[in-house]
Formats: structure tokens, C-alpha cells, sequence
């Protein structure tokens, strides 16, 4: 399949300086309904499978290896009950993700659906704090990635290790999504690898070692820990823990099936990647119920329980893994997904056309993808110093509100325009998905709303003067 797929970009001329591609008619699927002649466009060769694997690598496998004495202190001890309802609640939005891209198979991810479904302007704006998330993602993982390492090397800088991640991921971007998707399965295997050894090993002890507790339901439910409002919190917890699902979306316009193709990938990464969550933290509460092990040392709690299993090496292969899917594969993943949704911006005129330009003989976004990686080092040099805490204030309330955006698109659509009387699918379905993410986001601390709207007045600023001083016409295609 890759042979054919290179063969057909070497015989396909680009001409992407006039925004005018030759089309392929060598048995490619055809372009979607929406997409107008002569606007740049990518090469449908993602399968299902390829895409289910990038969402797994975009929400990390092994994601609460990092994060679990956080989420273990947050939830009364009960870390598993946090990724079964945070499952539970993103349905919600993979669902409403689902509809629109089978209406609009467009690469761009809500800002796509948005503006054809309510309208350039809207569009804008959720594009606009789409990139938010998505700009600052690689730049948060990027930081967390090169002080672990440093942390294992403390001879080499963090901001070494940061350098040589965004030049590796920027190359592999630009060299072409199917050699992404290479990584992507290496990385994917590594990662659950990774994973089984914990799993092995703590099921082995927890059966065997005289020291274990053996398996309980605490992880799970505890009565004497429970209350109603460690559910509310298991839910802004678990939302939260699942952003990058919906970066398949941006994929739409290379998948072999734009239409139904990213909506089944992204349903089946979320089941698949929530199993996983859930596994991986009961185990943990089984061994350590009431966090003991940790309770010196939470920043690094998920370690310090694989140690008990496995001993020291079991420690370090832990963190590394945690390290190099951070940095490398899941940053890949973002990097990926902000270079199509500005190429996607840059092809409809709202944000410079060179950005929409695809590559000859590659058939990717090569000058969004470079920008992308120029920007990242840029942001992580700058802003490394200030913390994880404060860049994730930026992405979060991108995140969650390009989320609510997403399900009023489906009412407003669906259920308004079109008036299709599913009330089930396009209002009541939606309708919940906003109540969970507009909860969550409302519970997002004060600096990260204050920050996130100061943004969107920028950007709503510069949509005003694009459209009404320069008088540039918005133009959708892909």
C-alpha cells in the first residue's frame, strides 16, 4: 500500500503556490461533496485501524503513569472509577464528533464542522480557540518529556532534549503522514508492551507476595472514601484526562473513508484507550490501596508502585516510557493534528494562504507542518521555564470549549437548519455532552478563563479586521 500510495504522489502535480491540484483518478476515493475544484488537497491513505492506532498514541496508553498520585488523591482512592466515568462522559462528544464528520469530511477538526454548519465566523472563532489546545499541547509535552529525561541524565538540559524532539517530529511530519503512521505503531507497541510487563507482574504479586492485600474493589468504589461529589469530580477529572481523542478528526480528508472512517476510529480509540486507563489504575490501587507507597513522593506515585512489582528496573522503564511516548509519540500525534487545522484555515483565507500548500512529492502540509515546528521551539524556550500548570490552564480551556462548540453545531445543524426531528441523536445526545463539558469548564480556574477569552477577543479582532477592513471573502473548501 505504500508503494502505491508513493507512486501516486510522484505522478500527481501539485501546483500549490496557484492553490490548484491535478486530480487523481487512479482509483483514488473520491473528494468529499463539500470540497471545491482547484483548492489544495490531501491523499486519502488511512485506514481505520491506522487512525485508531494515531488516537491511542494522542491520548498515551500509559497517560496515568504520569499523573496517577494526582488523580489517586483527587478521587478518595478510587483512580479507576475516574477513567470509567470519564469514558463514559466523552462518548457524548465522540458521538456528536461522529455526525458531523460524516456530514463534513473536511479536514480541521470542529473549526471544519462549525463553519458549515453554523456559519464563517463561528467557524473562526472555534478554530481560533481550537489552536489554543492544539498549538500549546506539543509544547506542554515537550516540557514534561525533557524534564523526565533530565531527571534520568541530569548532565544534559531539559531544553536539549526538547530541541532534538521537535526536529525529529517536525521531519517526520513533513516527510509524510504513512511514515507517521510507522511511528505511530512502533510507539503504540512499546507503550502497551510497556504496559503488559506492569500488568504481569502486578497481577503475579498480588496473587503471590505475602505483603499483598490482594484484589479489592477500593480502586474502584469505596464505601467509606464515596460521596456524590467525588463523581462530579471523577468526571472533570476524567474529561480532562481524555483531550487529544478528537485529533482523528483532523485526519478526515486523508482517511480512505472520510465519512464514516474517523468517526469509528475515534469511538474504538476512546473504548479501547478507557479499558486501559481502568486497568492499569485498579491494579495500582490494588497494590498500594491507601497510597502509602507515594504518600512522600506523589509526583512520581505510579513509579514507586511499579517498583514494588519489579524493582528498580521496573521504576526507570516506567518513567522512560512515559518520557519518550510524551515527547515523541504523542507530541508527533499533536504536531499532526495543529499543522492540518492550519492548513485547513490557511485554504478557506482566514489565516495565510502558504500554509495551505502541499507538498509535491509527499502530499502533506509541509509549510504548516514547518511553521508548526519552527512555533513549538519557539513557545518551549520561551515558555518552558513557567511550569505545566500554567500551559495547561491554555489548553484546557481550549479544549473544552471547542467542545461545546462541537455540540451546538449539532443542534444548530441538525436539529435547526435542517430540521430532521431525530431528537434523540441531535439534540437530547448533544444536549448531554454539553452539560458535562460546560461543568467541567466551568470548574477551570479563573486565570485559565480570563487567559482563554483575552484570546478569542484577539482573534475575533482579527476576523473583523480580515473581513471588513481587508475585505477578504472566506472561501470553504477540503
Amino acid at each position: 500500500m505504500a508503494r502505491v500510495a508513493r507512486k501516486k504522489a510522484s505522478t500527481t502535480s501539485v501546483t500549490s503556490g496557484s492553490g490548484a491540484d491535478a486530480p487523481d483518478t487512479a482509483g483514488a476515493p473520491s473528494p468529499p461533496a463539500d470540497a471545491e475544484a482547484g483548492k489544495p488537497k490531501l491523499e486519502r491513505v488511512l485506514t481505520v485501524p491506522d487512525m485508531v492506532v494515531y488516537g491511542l498514541i494522542f491520548m498515551v496508553p500509559i497517560a496515568p503513569f504520569g499523573i496517577y498520585g494526582g488523580v489517586f488523591a483527587d478521587s478518595g482512592g478510587m483512580p479507576a472509577l475516574v477513567y470509567l466515568v470519564g469514558t463514559l462522559a466523552m462518548v457524548f462528544t465522540a458521538l456528536s464528533y461522529g455526525m458531523l464528520i460524516r456530514e463534513f469530511p473536511a479536514s480541521g477538526s470542529v473549526y471544519a464542522y462549525t463553519s458549515r454548519g453554523l456559519g464563517p465566523g463561528i467557524g473562526f472563532v472555534s478554530g481560533w480557540t481550537l489552536l489554543l489546545d492544539y498549538l500549546l499541547i506539543p509544547v506542554l509535552l515537550y516540557v514534561v518529556a525533557s524534564h523526565a529525561l533530565s531527571g534520568i541524565v541530569p548532565e544534559v538540559p531539559p531544553w536539549v532534549f526538547s530541541i532534538a524532539f521537535v526536529v525529529v517530529n517536525t521531519f517526520v511530519n513533513v516527510r509524510g503522514i504513512e511514515l507517521a503512521n510507522i511511528v505511530d505503531r512502533v510507539a503504540l507497541a512499546l507503550e502497551v508492551l510497556c504496559l503488559a510487563v506492569f500488568v504481569v507482574l502486578g497481577v503475579k504479586w498480588l496473587t503471590t507476595d505475602p505483603a499483598s492485600h490482594g484484589f479489592t474493589l477500593d480502586p474502584l468504589f469505596n464505601a467509606a472514601t464515596f460521596d456524590p461529589s467525588l463523581v462530579i469530580s471523577a468526571v472533570s477529572l476524567g474529561v480532562l484526562s481524555f483531550l487529544g481523542f478528537d485529533g482523528i478528526a483532523t485526519l478526515s480528508e486523508e482517511a480512505k473513508d472520510g465519512r464514516r472512517g474517523p468517526g469509528r476510529a475515534m469511538m474504538a480509540s476512546l473504548l479501547i484507550v478507557g479499558t486501559l486507563f481502568v486497568l492499569q489504575t485498579y491494579l495500582a490501587g490494588c497494590i498500594s490501596p491507601d497510597g502509602a507507597v507515594f504518600k512522600d513522593d506523589q509526583g512520581n506515585a505510579f513509579y514507586l508502585v511499579a517498583q514494588v512489582v519489579g524493582g528498580r528496573p521496573l521504576y526507570v522503564v516506567c518513567a522512560l516510557a512515559t518520557a519518550l511516548s510524551w515527547g515523541i509519540f504523542t507530541a508527533l500525534a499533536a504536531q499532526t493534528a495543529v499543522s492540518r487545522i492550519l492548513f485547513a484555515m490557511g485554504r478557506d483565507g482566514n489565516l495565510p494562504r502558504p500554509l495551505a500548500k502541499v507538498h509535491p512529492k509527499y502530499r502533506t502540509p509541509y509549510v504548516a507542518s514547518l511553521f508548526v515546528g519552527v512555533l513549538t521551539l519557539v513557545l518551549v524556550l520561551t515558555f518552558g521555564q513557567l511550569g505545566t500548570d500554567t500551559i495547561s490552564l491554555f489548553v484546557n480551556f481550549g479544549a473544552l470549549t471547542a467542545f461545546l462548540l462541537l455540540h451546538v453545531t449539532v443542534i444548530g445543524y441538525f436539529f435547526v437548519k435542517k430540521r430532521d426531528g431525530r431528537w434523540v441523536a441531535h439534540l437530547v445526545s448533544p444536549l448531554l455532552g454539553m452539560l458535562i463539558i460546560g461543568y467541567t469548564w466551568w470548574g477551570l480556574d479563573v486565570p485559565a478563563k480570563v487567559l482563554g477569552l483575552i484570546w478569542i477577543a484577539v482573534g475575533m479582532g482579527y476576523y473583523l479586521v480580515l473581513r471588513y477592513v481587508l475585505r477578504r471573502n472566506v472561501k470553504l473548501g477540503g
